[in-house]
Order: C-alpha cells, then structure tokens, then sequence
C-alpha cells in the first residue's frame, strides 16, 4: 500500500470517528433537553425540588366502604383509625403491613352535630382533666402501630386550651404528634404544639366534604395552586360513602403530578419540615 493510500485511509476514519462522535454528542444533548436536564444552550439545569402532599384518609376502623381501594392505592397515602371499633385492630394491622403510617382517629366533642357520630371513648368538654388523660392513653393502647393523632369532629375541643393541652402532653410523653384536622378556624392546636415542641401540622384542604367526583376532582386541583406559594400541602379525605370517589379520584391525579408533586406520609413529612422525630417519655404499648 502507498503512503498515499495510508493517510487517504487514516484521514477517513478520523473523519468516520468523528462523525460517530459529533453525533453521538448531538444525541445525549437532545435527550438531556428533553429530560430537562438542559437547556438548548448546553447548560445543565438543576430540577426543581418536588413539591409535597400528605394525604390522611379518616374514619376508618369500622368496615367502611372504601378502605380497601385506599389501602390499594400505588401512592402514599395515611390513615386515620378510629378507636374501640370493630375494625381498628385489623385495619391498622394491614396498613402497617403495607407500609402505610397510623393515626388515631380521636373522637371529639363538636360545637354541633349528634354526640352518637363520636363512636367510644370521646373526648368531651365535661370531662375532667384525668379522664381526658385515661381517654387518649387508652385510645392510644387500643390502635396498633399509630405514629400520631388527628381529631374526628371536634370543633369544641380543639378550641379548648385546658383539654387540648391534656391531649397534646399524652402525645408527647407517647412519642405521638397530633395533626389538627381544623375543623374550627379558632382551634389552639398548632398553637399549643409549637410551645410544647410538637410540630404544628395543620390541615388545609378537606378532599370530599361534598360528596361528588367533580368537588374532589376541584379539591386536588386546588391543592395543586397552594403548592404554587408553598412547599407542603395536607389534605384529609374519608372512607365511607364518598370512599370510592375519593380514591379514584386520587389515583387519576398523582399521574398528572408526576415530575411535579410527590406524596410522602406524614412521619416524612413532619420529619422534612419541623425535623421531629418521636421521643417517648412513657412507656408505649401501641408498637
């Protein structure tokens, strides 16, 4: 072969090479746009950190419809059960199987509505504060697994500083936090948590206190504008006659959140924004 030849052949598959290479180059750059990890300048760009849900499903430890689509569900989600009923001990049982964080669902005292929608062991304003402190001791003993408290009803005693605060010392002597579900603008919860260094979580959006696919389907939507001023977003929905609606409804909205909003349990959430964790002062029988 003649030397011509030789670098006629060398200079060829440089060329070749660097075709390859150039194109390659060309390709990992329009899939790293595409993926938004570039912009077309060739700069990387940083994601935005995802924005999160906790959903808390309530009412739950008395067969209610439901419960198995929301135990089924392919996200996060936390469940709120309610004490002494003939399902709390194997409802909490299967969501702790399935990696799903317990709550007590306590029962508590409203300004209005019927006293026989409490369900055992509620707390009322007539009590005195021992009796308080044996209610949500023994509620605790009685729901396998919980990790902390939310309030069923209740619009009367979560604007009481004495029973509240009664309350909150027994989560916290028990390694439990309490979110208030707010069902009173003028409730002292977040208030009395923070002095009492519980985390302060609040609910902001009921997810089905109308019944229909269409009110839910405008909740998600407006958890979806809060996360355009804020980080976090808790929402509480029900099992019952609303059960399948609501989780249907969120089974069809975490696909179009995808990317954008994430949904974490609760003792995740707690975890990222207060920095809390459980540190029981009593003993606890519920784990």
């Amino acid at each position: 072969m003649t030397i011509r030849k030789q670098r006629r052949r060398k200079l060829k598959k440089k060329v070749l090479s660097s075709f390859r290479w150039g194109s390659l180059r060309m390709f990992v750059m329009m899939l790293a746009v595409s993926m938004g990890w570039m912009n077309a300048a060739g700069s990387m760009v940083h994601a935005e950190p995802l924005k999160k849900v906790a959903i808390i499903i309530d009412d739950l430890g008395n067969g209610m419809k439901g419960t198995e689509e929301i135990m089924s569900l392919p996200t996060k989600v936390n469940v709120a059960i309610m004490p002494f009923l003939p399902t709390t001990k194997k409802d909490a049982e299967l969501a702790h199987q399935k990696g799903i964080d317990v709550l007590i669902h306590m029962p508590m005292e409203p300004h209005k509505g019927r006293r026989d929608w409490l369900g055992p062991g509620a707390i009322t304003s007539d009590l005195s504060d021992g009796e308080v402190r044996k209610r949500v001791e023994a509620a605790i003993d009685n729901v396998p697994y919980a990790i902390g408290m939310n309030n069923h009803m209740g619009s009367k005693i979560t604007t009481d500083r004495r029973i509240m605060s009664i309350v909150l010392d027994v989560c916290k002597e028990r390694g439990l936090f309490f979110v208030d579900s707010k069902t009173d603008y003028k409730s002292v919860v977040a208030e009395l948590a923070e002095q009492k260094g519980l985390p302060p979580v609040v609910n902001h959006i009921f997810l089905d206190d109308h019944h229909s696919i269409s009110h839910i389907t405008g909740q998600m939507k407006l958890a979806e504008k809060k996360l355009e001023t804020q980080d976090t977003c808790v929402m509480i929905g029900h099992v019952g006659t609303q059960g399948h609606m609501t989780a249907g409804v969120i089974r069809d909205s975490i696909s179009r959140w995808s990317g954008k909003i994430e949904t974490i349990s609760i003792s995740e959430m707690v975890k990222q924004v207060w920095n809390w964790t459980p540190d029981s002062t009593l003993p606890t029988n519920n784990k």
